[in-house]
This record gives C-alpha cells, sequence and structure tokens, in this order.
C-alpha cells in the first residue's frame, strides 16, 4: 500500500509591499507549521525521514515562487513544495502597492503501519 497522509494543516501568509511571492508563501508555510505539533516520533521511534511532506502554496503568479527555496527552509521529513494558481492579490486603489495573499496546504505522510 503507498503512503497514508497523517496531518494537514493550512496556513495563510503575505506581503505587504514587495509583491514578493516567496515570501508570502514562506509566511503561508510557516503559519500551517505553527499549528501543528507531533508528538508521533518520539511516542514510535519513527525516523523523521520516514515522512513525506508535500506543500502546495496558491498565489497569483506560481512561476514567481522559488519553490526549492521553500522545500529547504521545511524542517522535517523529505519535502517537496509547488506553486498553483490561487490566493489573491489586493491593489490599493490610492497608491497602486499590490498585497500579496498566499494560501498553503501542508501534508504529511508516513509509509502504512498496519
Amino acid at each position: 500500500m503507498s503512503d497514508q497522509r497523517f496531518i494537514i494543516e493550512m496556513g495563510m501568509g503575505n506581503d505587504l509591499y514587495g509583491r514578493d511571492y516567496t515570501k508570502a508563501a514562506a509566511r503561508a508555510i510557516e503559519d500551517a507549521l505553527r499549528h501543528s505539533s507531533i508528538p508521533l516520533f518520539e511516542a514510535t521511534g519513527l525516523s523523521h525521514d520516514a515522512m513525506r511532506v508535500q506543500v502546495t502554496v496558491g498565489v497569483q503568479d506560481p512561476d514567481a515562487v522559488d519553490c526549492a527555496a521553500l522545500a529547504e527552509k521545511l524542517p522535517r521529513g523529505r519535502a517537496e513544495v509547488r506553486a498553483v494558481t490561487g490566493g489573491l492579490n489586493v491593489t490599493n486603489p490610492d497608491n497602486g502597492n499590490v498585497i500579496v495573499i498566499a494560501s498553503a496546504a501542508v501534508e504529511a505522510f508516513l509509509p502504512f503501519q498496519g
């Protein structure tokens, strides 16, 4: 049997002034990770290397996201990050400044344990 998902967390992040999609995505991932505590590894003795981490970030310009840099920052597991169209750009009508809003889903998988 293939890997089983055992956790999914969602997060939101933004970049207020730089129109930096990678920064907004990183903040969304960090927000999702802050919602998690996984005592599973200490309780079972499993290695963190057994965990596959799949991150999907949604932004208005997916090509502007440095997915490799984001994957390197993930603290545990074998990580893969992909960017898709999503999130939101909000333009201030007074000055044209664009706020980039990213959303992220962080999923963790382990090999079937049954």
